[in-house]
């Protein structure tokens, strides 16, 4: 049976008279996730109009995964939409109920869609995402160093790519103090998980995600009220570990390199302190002007790690600050870098698949509040203002010999549910970067 996609005020022209009539006398007002039955003249079902809002929104049909009564059905929209409302459609359809003894486990009411719509694509963003949340989604008590580190073996092994690991007291041999620093006090050793994948010779694309699977805030002991959702502390990791599987499900022609340093911020008698001065991979030292500033530490020596190997393209996400979610709230996550071209790209793919994006500067003139008296700089400057850029200004002091590095201040949770997503662990930035690298490697 159909499904009639309606906008507010929108066009029409393929919904049947019929279908019209009755939502006149019904006073169907077309709002995001609306459903009204449609009788045919003997009164069975005929099909079913869907409101999609006033603008309409892109993924609004994420709504109908939750509420379209079992059964096939068939996109009966205009063709334009039909790729917007398959993602919706699928995006909307995620369940997590791993933990839940009486589980939904519902399957989704097929939806039958045009010929014209990239099916594979679809179900590649959808996959792609899905791994990121369930990722974020999952308890610390599950998803610990150890267990993030088998999630990305079976990430690598699905695609037949190269894992390698450095952990313990290895990382210290290895040239990785700050990411030992940061991990060494939890019981779950930390490491520094490298994925390499793809032709030797083509373009060089690294993928750097934070991995802190927990954080307490180290001495600098957050409030427990800050606790409660640190589980998601390791989202960059997990959206960057989503993008790896559309990348290599894609089968892109790139040299991808993914490197996530997995850590727990926990505290014990040899945790790192607030005034401790640390060395790192690429010989800058960094006092610690506060513990709950980790994630930058463990970024810094995987970043220092994919420069020496000069990438074309490094992008690295990381769920960093809280000043990104004052600025642009949970919803729309900052982006930083100083290359034009890459920046006008990510605007187009951001627009092109409803992937909301914006990006803030790297301002030179609040990198002198890195500064230290005692170290080349520190880790959290005093003052508490434009957190997110000092944050990002931090990661440049450690970024050099990639030929473009962009930075992704995520926030990976939805606070409430949406049509695409229901309320917890997100995908974010990674189907607009997916669509930028298909377009320029594809």
């Amino acid at each position: 049976m159909p499904v009639w996609p309606l906008a507010k005020g929108g066009d029409a022209s393929h919904v049947p008279q019929h279908a019209k009539d009755w939502a006149d006398r019904a006073g169907f007002k077309a709002d995001v996730g609306m459903l009204l039955p449609v009788p045919s003249a003997d009164g069975a079902l005929s099909g079913i109009l869907v409101g999609m809002g006033s603008k309409p929104l892109p993924l609004a049909a994420g709504r109908l995964a939750r509420l379209l009564p079992k059964g096939d059905w068939r996109y009966a929209g205009p063709a334009d939409g039909a790729e917007d409302f398959a993602l919706g459609y699928g995006l909307g359809s995620y369940r997590f109920d791993r933990y839940r003894t009486n589980g939904n486990g519902a399957d989704l009411p097929a939806m039958a869609l045009p010929d014209t719509v990239d099916g594979a694509r679809i179900e590649r963003l959808i996959a792609g995402s899905f791994l990121a949340r369930d990722l974020i989604n999952t308890p610390t008590n599950d998803m610990g160093p150890q267990q993030l580190e088998d999630a990305f073996r079976a990430l690598g092994a699905r695609f037949g790519a190269t894992i390698t690991v450095n952990k313990g007291d290895a990382l210290l041999d290895q040239n990785f103090p700050m990411i030992h620093a940061v991990g060494r006090a939890s019981a779950d050793a930390p490491r520094l998980l490298e994925l390499r994948h793809g032709r030797a010779g083509a373009p060089k694309v690294t993928l750097v995600g934070k991995g802190v699977c927990f954080d307490t805030g180290g001495l600098d002991i957050k409030p427990a009220s800050g606790m409660l959702l640190m589980k998601k502390d390791m989202g960059g990791a997990a959206n960057v570990m989503g993008l790896a599987f559309m990348l290599m499900d894609a089968g892109l022609d790139i040299d991808l390199t993914v490197l996530v340093p997995a850590v727990e911020n926990a505290i014990a008698g040899n945790a790192f302190r607030p005034g401790d001065i640390l060395s790192s991979r690429k010989g800058l030292t960094v006092e610690i002007g506060n513990t709950d500033a980790e994630g930058r530490l463990v970024l810094a020596d995987a970043l220092a790690l994919a420069c020496e190997r000069e990438p074309e393209l490094l992008i690295d996400m990381a769920t960093l600050t809280g000043a990104a979610r004052v600025a642009l709230g949970p919803d729309l996550p900052p982006y930083y870098t100083d290359d034009e071209s890459l920046a006008a790209d990510i605007d187009e793919a951001q627009r092109a698949v409803a992937d909301p994006l914006w990006r803030l500067p790297l301002h030179m003139g609040y990198d002198g509040d890195l500064s230290s008296k005692v170290a080349d700089l520190n880790n959290a400057p005093s003052g508490g203002f434009a957190g997110s850029i000092t944050a990002a200004l931090f990661l440049k002091r450690f970024v050099s010999g990639a030929g473009s590095w962009v930075h992704f201040d995520i926030y990976g949770w939805n606070p409430k549910d949406r049509p695409q997503s229901p309320m917890g662990g997100e995908a974010q930035a990674i189907r607009a970067l997916y669509h930028l690298l298909e377009k320029r490697y594809g």
